[in-house]
């Protein structure tokens, strides 16, 4: 036989897509051609491939070998393909039925002694799998567990190439996937480390308990690391289509822990503020990679010291905080990665980052603005709640009797507002208020009266607000009435909204 077909997968993005590689062997002399839109590491599989045939105790046939990609318009890129190539190889030149690999999926990258080694975004790969009607696939061992995630699908993994070219000749059985412990109960942050701050701990569990965007401005110590930190102690676990979504863009990033189960609680990413426009929202060459800003998919981001990010980070974050996704053209194509995110903007009153008004703060009122401004006014505008921390009391950081509610309390009342906003948009196909557009909650069945949205109305007639502040500062009071149990918003709601959005409760 000197025609073989492996099926593999190859990625794109996010996206998977079904890769069959043919090879041919034919008389002539030895050469080995690769076809397909092959990128430079699949390029240098010719070498890796040849040595671990041979260092698995095979013969590598000395004639001329073709090996291609199908469909060959479909950019690949990545080492996965090694194991397939492989087997097609042996296959072509007579050396391994195929009869065993039918019908089954192969991704794995080859060491030169044979052995199998893991690959990013195997989760990706065996959902296309799946997708494409495919119920086995052969991965290697260590990526076994996350492959598993998938139902329906039977995998099976590998650690050398002998071991799976013994199993396609009738000998040894593959690995099954090991068993995953489940995960042990982190005691993280916890809402009790936070002192005092009554109004950055509401700030933060109406920011979770709708799912909005929060900026918090005080001088250092005042508690806005700690608040932002602990937001996701309070969020509500995510589902299992959320969760595999969430895994597989950690797989595909290469983030995601050997051996883990799926990622049930929402990510925070926390860049440094020296982060460049390709580490937050994605980049690199050829095919781009997600960035903190999709790792942050359904949980969180946070950008602390958010004036010392460059301008052009901070205004690359305008589009995706707005349609939910990022979209990134490059040389090798154009990928999107999803990035539905809550995002967290910590900021220091002015460069010294004294309180203000303190006699030691020598920043002239030109300084403080021009310092604020790094934060564009389009920036903030898609900031829901927008609070200023004052510093905190001596009484309140020595005062024993003092006690602050913990993550699980305020958890506990954010899952059942979340409850009440799902049952609300469920229909319409919105997860929380933060997702609902302003077009619906000014529609006849969502509209409210007149006299509950006064305060809201004065500000946006006398130019303080704009339509989309307007727009935050409704959804905001959906929020509010969520947590409070009540079916829709009273004008209380509407205004304790109103000074979240304008950075102060009375």
């Amino acid at each position: 036989m000197s025609y073989a077909k492996v099926l593999s997968v190859g990625l794109v993005g996010m996206r998977g897509h079904l890769v069959e590689v043919e090879a041919d062997v034919a008389n002539g002399l030895p050469l080995v051609a690769l076809s397909g839109l092959p990128d430079t590491a699949l390029h240098e599989a010719r070498d890796r491939v040849r040595a671990a045939i041979v260092n698995s105790g095979q013969a590598w046939p000395n004639r001329r070998i073709t090996i291609n990609l199908l469909p060959a318009t479909l950019p690949k890129s990545g080492s996965g393909f090694d194991l397939a190539v492989a087997c097609a190889v042996l296959a072509g030149a007579g050396e391994l039925p195929l009869a065993a690999l039918q019908g089954v999926v192969v991704v794995g990258e080859l060491g030169l002694d044979g052995s199998v080694q893991p690959v990013r975004g195997v989760l990706p790969m065996v959902l296309a799998a799946a997708r494409a009607g495919l119920r086995r696939v052969v991965v290697p061992l260590a990526n076994a567990a996350e492959a598993a995630l998938i139902p329906g699908i039977t995998v099976r993994g590998t650690d050398n190439l002998l071991r799976l070219v013994n199993f396609v000749r009738g000998g040894e059985p593959l690995l099954n996937p090991p068993v995953v412990a489940p995960p042990a109960v982190a005691s993280g942050a916890d809402l009790t480390d936070v002192v005092g701050q009554g109004l950055g701990r509401r700030a933060v569990e109406v920011a979770a308990a709708g799912n909005h965007h929060l900026s918090m401005k005080g001088p250092p110590g005042a508690g806005k690391t700690m608040l932002a930190q602990r937001l996701p102690s309070i969020l509500p676990d995510l589902d299992d289509e959320a969760a595999l979504e969430v895994s597989a863009l950690h797989s595909v990033a290469g983030t995601l822990p050997p051996g883990a189960p799926l990622l049930r609680r929402p990510p925070l990413q926390a860049p440094h503020h020296s982060a460049t426009v390709p580490a937050l929202v994605g980049g690199g060459s050829g095919l781009a990679r997600p960035g903190a800003l999709s790792l942050a998919h359904r949980g969180v981001l946070f950008l602390d010291e958010a004036p010392e990010f460059s301008p052009r980070a901070l205004e690359s974050l305008r589009q995706p905080l707005e349609q939910g996704e990022v979209s990134l053209r490059r040389t090798g194509g154009e990928t999107a990665f999803p990035a539905r995110i809550q995002l967290v903007l910590a900021a220091n009153p002015c460069p010294c980052a004294k309180p203000a008004g303190d006699p030691a703060c020598e920043c002239t009122a030109l300084a403080r603005r021009r310092y604020l401004a790094r934060l564009s006014g389009p920036l903030l505008d898609r900031i829901d709640i927008q609070v200023t921390l004052e510093p905190l009391t001596t009484a309140a950081l020595l005062d024993e009797s003092a006690v602050s509610e913990s993550s699980a309390l305020v958890a506990d009342r954010v899952a059942k507002a979340r409850a009440a906003a799902v049952a609300r948009w469920a229909a319409d196909g919105w997860r929380n208020n933060a997702e609902v557009p302003g077009a619906a909650l000014r529609s006849p069945a969502w509209r409210l009266p007149r006299s509950v949205l006064a305060p809201v109305r004065q500000l946006l007639d006398r130019g303080e607000l704009s339509a989309r502040g307007y727009d935050r500062v409704v959804r905001l009071a959906w929020t509010v009435a969520d947590l409070a149990g009540r079916a829709r918003p009273n004008r209380g709601d509407v205004c304790e909204a109103t000074e979240l959005r304008r950075g102060e409760l009375g």
